[in-house]
């Protein structure tokens, strides 16, 4: 495959080769290294997710970056890196690039971030654990102003793939939604026609298509991009049963935690993990637990996504 990355970006062998051979790869973020979770247990999500895309037949490609170095498919040891070295990090999206390659520092790259670095490599298909949307405005003297995530107007421009859980639940799902739509951007539920809200099966909140199959996922794909668009596909997949909360539960943790943001002031890219942080505490780690469930079994999904989408790719070619 002829590539032309950016001097500061670096492909691991093994995910190189598998590009070159057309096998599927699932790229991974690494904010839940740096930010989302306390050592140990970030580095061992890391570990478990990897390995839940090699288990369903895909190649892992968990980006980051290394002292300047944006890094397509991390190394043990350097997600080991990331996940101890604590506060210094970065929390790298697609306006940071230049600056943490300049400064030569590390960090993990969000959502917007890994899809910025995946599609410049190649990747077409992109695990998470909920996207960023809009958030509730947190200082009443805004009125009419919003904090948007970046992940949106990168899911508006960048044809990927991108299997989530939904919208992190302390974000206005309404309006997120209302934000996809108007930029065009397919949301598609992943055996249901609810939009799934992070750590809850159902929102109440109906997506703009369903897919019950990967291969099916595959088709609507394709076929979006062959008509000339060029927004990602999200796809939507309910937390696992298991681990799913009830949506009162998290609706009375979420906006506890939105009035304690509230009163401290926190404002920018401090409060998602601010939120998020409170709602873990306000539900005694239940949250905590439906995270690393939902995450395990959307890498899982996109590992199947992914390998429908190269076994269709080479029956389109024959």
């Amino acid at each position: 495959m002829d590539r032309k990355l950016p001097p500061a970006f670096e492909i691991n062998p093994s995910v190189a080769q598998a590009l070159d051979l057309g096998l599927p790869v699932v790229a991974l973020e690494s904010t839940v290294i740096t930010h989302g979770l306390p050592y140990p247990e970030n580095i061992n999500l890391a570990e478990d997710m990897e390995y839940q895309v090699r288990d369903h037949g895909a190649t892992p490609a968990t980006i980051g970056v290394i002292e300047g170095r944006v890094r397509i498919g991390l190394t043990v040891s350097e997600m080991e890196l990331l996940a101890g070295a604590g506060q210094g990090l970065w929390k790298i999206s697609p306006r940071d690039f230049a600056p943490a390659i300049a400064r030569m520092v590390s960090g993990g790259t969000t959502v917007a971030g890994t899809l910025f670095a995946a599609h410049l490599a190649g990747i077409r298909v992109f695990a998470t654990g909920g996207i960023g949307g809009v958030h509730y405005e947190l200082n009443p003297r805004r009125k009419g102003a919003f904090d948007i995530s970046a992940d949106l107007p990168a899911l508006a421009r960048t044809p990927l793939i991108v299997v989530c859980a939904g919208a992190k639940a302390i974000l206005d799902l309404n309006a997120t939604l209302e934000y996809l739509e108007t930029w065009g951007v397919p949301v598609v539920g992943y055996q249901t026609d609810d939009f799934p809200a992070f750590y809850c099966r159902r929102s109440g909140l109906k997506t703009s298509a369903r897919a019950d199959t990967p291969d099916e996922v595959v088709f609507l794909a394709r076929t979006h991009w062959e008509l000339g668009l060029h927004s990602a596909v999200l796809v939507v997949v309910p937390p696992p049963e298991d681990v799913a909360l009830s949506s009162e539960e998290v609706k009375k943790a979420v906006q506890a935690a939105l009035k304690l943001a509230q009163a401290e002031k926190v404002s920018g890219k401090e409060v998602t993990p601010f939120l998020l942080k409170k709602v873990s505490e306000l539900t005694e780690g239940d949250s905590l637990r439906a995270n690393l469930g939902l995450l395990l079994n959307n890498a899982a999904v996109a590992a199947q996504i992914a390998r429908a989408l190269v076994r269709i790719e080479r029956q389109a070619q024959a």
